[in-house]
């Protein structure tokens, strides 16, 4: 839950898709990888998260 507070509060992008829902990237230090967390269009439900292997800064 930590995380994805972290990802949410602090997001280094963020990107709408196509059927309005939001995905979020921050880096996660203890693991050193980039965590996305798509929530619903109110951008607070989460629908999903994981580390993301192919996100590029």
């Amino acid at each position: 839950m930590e995380w994805l507070e972290h990802v949410l509060n602090n997001p280094e992008r963020i990107q709408i898709q196509d059927n309005g829902r939001i995905r979020h990237w921050a880096f996660i230090p203890e693991l050193g990888k980039y965590l996305r967390v798509i929530t619903e269009p109110d951008g607070e439900t989460v629908h999903n998260a994981f580390l993301d292997r192919r996100f590029r800064n």
